[in-house]
């Protein structure tokens, strides 16, 4: 007799959330529902995030454009960018990580075009293809 077979569900993929832990370390949230409360709350951050990023990059340009800006308010944008340099990229990463994956087959063709790409001048060095200068020049 053959033991009863187990359902097994594949594992839910975890999702980055666009806050740190209080010990600073990512947090992540396991939900099969992309509309669930913690999902759309991830969501209206990351908006918000993005959007002071822009408001933020706005207002150093300001102070970084002014050549007489003093040295704090100059650190103090700097600051600024940074802390919405990690947001962004914390909202990237998880984005990404979201995307779908691609098909395999297509996924293969496409590495194997960019590994020829640009080989076929020898002495190229990796530098890309090398193309024939225009026809008035010639």
């Amino acid at each position: 007799m053959t033991p009863p077979a187990h359902h097994l569900t594949p594992p839910t993929p975890l999702r980055l959330l666009p806050w740190p832990s209080p010990d600073g370390k990512p947090c992540y949230l396991s939900t099969g529902d992309n509309g669930g409360y913690l999902s759309r709350l991830a969501d209206n951050m990351e908006a918000v995030q993005l959007a002071t990023a822009t408001d933020v990059l706005g207002l150093a340009r300001k102070v970084l454009d002014d050549p007489t800006s003093p040295y704090t308010e100059v650190r103090y944008a700097g600051l600024r960018l940074a802390e919405c340099l990690t947001d962004a990229l914390r909202v990237a990463e998880s984005r990404g990580a979201r995307l779908p994956v691609p098909d395999t087959g297509e996924t293969e063709e496409a590495e194997n075009a960019e590994d020829t790409k640009g080989t076929e001048n020898a002495g190229d060095q990796g530098r890309g293809p090398v193309s024939d200068p225009p026809a008035s020049t010639r």
